[in-house]
């Protein structure tokens, strides 16, 4: 179908965020063709940033579940859209413009977009039960009950989703050792100007950080584990919850002569390579993005500006390249970290403000030529918003600065 035609079938394969909202904007932008939703999960389709941030810290009463789904079967049926839930993908076969479902059904389409995701990188530790991995919302249920029994956890894995959880297990009066083979594991989400603050606020709030030591095997049983660490060190736990990363979600198109190299590669405005109509969006595209070459993003803002510049192509027939926003929250007890944009390793960066005496600082971040790209801030959103507009804006490196500066100094002390 040309990008003009409103009336082609459009097969979306992934009821996630960036799924779904596909379809929804499909609609909204004049699409009136049909449209079909699949999905691996039996689950409506849901937001999943709460499934760390939220669910695990909530009594999981229907209401608050059902309070982060991204829209209801009425919602769906009303705006015409087939939904195919608990059917996985299986084949995509480019040639006759089909996918193959896991029910041996062929779907034929007219433009395909593949929001597929990513999944949690298996664990390498297998025991009989007890270790646990977060990526859906039945995991999320699974680790919200052993969370419950106030036993110890280890937390495998120092990023943002582990972090989350060791905060979220500390709630429930949890033991909690957070182990990661990188001595500062929290500069890879922050840099090396704050990740010190965050490993001490765990520290504060009771986690144990074993962080520069890696994990050599996990053994036994739920409510009695052993992790053996590279040092020799054993911890005993009851429950161990390992987060090392994703994987995107590709494995069904292997064979279907799209271009596969963690996660589907396309071009600036989202087309997969290797294929007539198909877009790619989400966690498992990967394309080129400006300063960071081919980037494969995993956070909610990414997945939902994606989606609404896909539908925008189809409907519309829009021909743009795709620009990032690169905007990722991470909740951490009562701190509020925010980032915008990439921190270059071979630029510099400028600390604004003082964390320790205000409650607050703003980083930002310039490439290896001097020019802004990023910045992060904890617990100072006035600060954050200021950046985005500035960074919009083109402005330097000391202006930005310069005005946050300004705004510290007007406000008052531990204000966000």
């Amino acid at each position: 179908m040309s990008d003009t035609d409103v009336t082609g079938r459009v097969v979306i394969v992934g009821a996630s965020l960036a799924g779904t909202r596909t379809a929804q904007h499909l609609r909204t932008l004049g699409h009136t063709g049909p449209i079909a939703l699949v999905g691996a999960e039996a689950e409506l389709p849901y937001d999943r940033p709460p499934l760390s941030k939220d669910l695990l810290k909530s009594d999981w009463a229907d209401e608050t579940v059902e309070s982060f789904r991204l829209a209801t079967r009425g919602e769906l049926d009303e705006a015409g859209i087939d939904l195919r839930l608990g059917i996985p993908a299986v084949g995509l076969d480019v040639a006759a413009k089909a996918v193959l479902l896991d029910s041996g059904e062929r779907l034929a389409y007219d433009t395909l977009v593949i929001a597929t995701g990513a999944a949690a990188r298996p664990s390498p530790w297998r025991p009989a039960s007890g270790v646990l991995q977060l990526r859906t919302l039945a995991d999320a249920r699974a680790i919200a009950e052993r969370l419950a029994l106030g036993e110890p956890v280890v937390v495998v894995g120092g990023g943002f989703i582990g972090t989350e959880i060791a905060a979220a297990a500390i709630g429930f009066g949890c033991r909690v050792t957070v182990v990661d083979p990188v001595a500062e594991p929290m500069a890879r989400l922050v840099g090396p100007e704050l990740a010190a603050s965050l490993v001490d606020l765990h520290r504060a709030n009771g986690v144990e950080a074993r962080f520069g030591v890696g994990v050599a095997d996990i053994r036994g049983e739920a409510g009695a584990l052993t992790v053996v660490l590279d040092d020799g060190t054993e911890l005993s736990t009851s429950t161990a919850i390992v987060g090392i990363g994703s994987i995107p979600s590709t494995d069904w198109l292997a064979g279907s002569g799209l271009q596969l190299e963690n996660g589907v590669v396309t071009d600036a405005g989202l087309r997969a390579i290797g294929a007539e109509g198909v877009f790619a969006i989400g966690d498992v595209a990967r394309w080129p993005h400006p300063g960071r070459g081919l980037h494969r993003a995993e956070h909610w803002t990414n997945a939902s500006d994606q989606a609404r510049f896909v539908a925008a192509a189809i409907a519309q027939g829009a021909d743009a390249e795709f620009v990032s926003t690169d905007y990722v929250w991470s909740d951490q007890y009562d701190w509020k970290i925010h980032t915008v944009g990439h921190r270059d390793p071979a630029g510099t960066s400028v600390v604004v403000g003082d964390l320790a005496a205000d409650g607050r600082v703003a980083v930002v971040h310039a490439d290896a030529s001097g020019t802004p790209c990023g910045a992060v801030t904890v617990n100072w959103v006035r600060a954050l918003n200021q950046i985005r507009r500035l960074l919009a804006s083109g402005a330097t490196v000391d202006s930005i600065t310069e005005q946050l500066e300004q705004l510290g100094s007007s406000a008052p002390r531990a204000a966000a």
